[in-house]
């Protein structure tokens, strides 16, 4: 006898893909004749990347980023016309996989050059430009790479989000100098925050990541749009009195009779602790503040505002990558690639 069907999660995510679309159109938009792909790494920030990378293939986009080969199996079959590359570059253990799977290696040091070589096959490689991170240097790049077919050779910046800074110019300018003497196909600087750089930071593709999925500006200023939303099953309501505490180290004390809706949501799903006492959900219009401490699986809300509500209701709560990250002391990037897999990820 088989096991019965597992029961539906407790908490969802609503994911917007008109948002996903939108946010890619706008950098698409921004960048003129340069192409425009998209980092898909760490399951698309949380959110699902074979899901996102359909939607964004269907829109035109045709350049996916992943960081790891473990990250390639559940993204196929590519959509037709496709490119997907693997940032961390390819080691001797690696390889039957990437002989194997449909994505290529961007390649970081001259030890991985020098294994892919023996394939004869096209390669993507990455400079380091000053982020002193991955990359062949600026030095050895040329005579590493010579005789290699070279579809795409990247650089990535450091500081992007801070506009002023000095390392993006000169990070510009080596990466110029490289591109100068290495001959490939198409060049790539830019992430999200790069491409508000400005055309010089363009050149012949663009690698945006976070900005798709509701964190950071985009170009202009403008705030990404929101793709995710939260949603978390009411487990229990209950009175308390004022006075009462509620959660680990009785952090909240009603100030007034209580009514607190403990929902299936907590730190292990991505709900971060530093939200504890900051975070909201929303019924109908109304705040409900987060009561106490989030706890492992679950958090407690303040829903005495919204007496209509009852156990096994869905509380709606807001997720905004920005707004949430400076609640909690924590970045976007980091709020949004721990959502966990307990959550239901429902797309519209």
């Amino acid at each position: 006898m088989s096991p019965p069907d597992p029961p539906p999660p407790q908490a969802r995510l609503l994911l917007d893909s008109a948002a996903l679309i939108a946010n890619w159109q706008d950098f698409a938009g921004a960048v003129g004749g340069a192409a425009c792909g998209a980092a898909i790494k760490a399951d698309g920030y949380g959110l699902g990347a074979r899901a996102a990378l359909v939607r964004l293939a269907a829109a035109g986009c045709q350049h996916f980023y992943v960081a790891h080969w473990q990250e390639v199996p559940p993204l196929l079959p590519l959509p037709e016309g496709v490119t997907l590359s693997v940032l961390h570059g390819v080691t001797a253990e690696e390889m039957p996989a990437a002989l194997a799977l449909p994505a290529r290696p961007v390649l970081v040091t001259a030890a991985q050059v020098a294994l892919w070589r023996q394939t004869g096959r096209p390669c993507e490689a990455m400079v380091d430009s000053g982020m002193n991170r991955l990359g062949l240097t600026p030095v050895e790049t040329a005579d590493v790479l010579a005789g290699m077919a070279v579809a795409v050779l990247h650089s990535h910046l450091a500081c992007a989000d801070n506009p002023a800074h000095p390392l993006n110019e000169a990070q510009r300018a080596c990466f110029a100098d490289v591109t100068a003497r290495v001959p490939a196909d198409a060049y790539a600087l830019a992430n999200s925050a790069g491409i508000a750089l400005g055309a010089a930071f363009h050149l012949d593709l663009v690698r945006p990541g976070i900005g798709l999925f509701g964190g950071g500006l985009m170009p202009g200023g403008r705030v990404s749009r929101i793709v995710p939303r939260m949603q978390a099953r009411i487990i229990q309501l209950r009175d308390v009195p004022a006075g009462g505490t509620v959660g680990y180290a009785a952090a909240f004390t009603a100030t007034r009779p209580s009514r607190i809706a403990t929902v299936a949501l907590g730190y292990a799903d991505g709900y971060a602790r530093g939200l504890s006492g900051a975070g909201w959900a929303e019924v109908a219009g109304v705040r409900c503040p987060a009561a106490g401490r989030v706890s492992m699986d679950l958090a407690a809300f303040d829903v005495t505002d919204a007496p209509a509500l009852a156990e096994g209701d869905w509380l709606d709560i807001p997720f905004d990558p920005e707004t949430m990250a400076s609640l909690s002391g924590r970045t976007s990037y980091e709020l949004l690639v721990a959502l966990g897999q307990r959550f239901d990820r429902v797309w519209a």
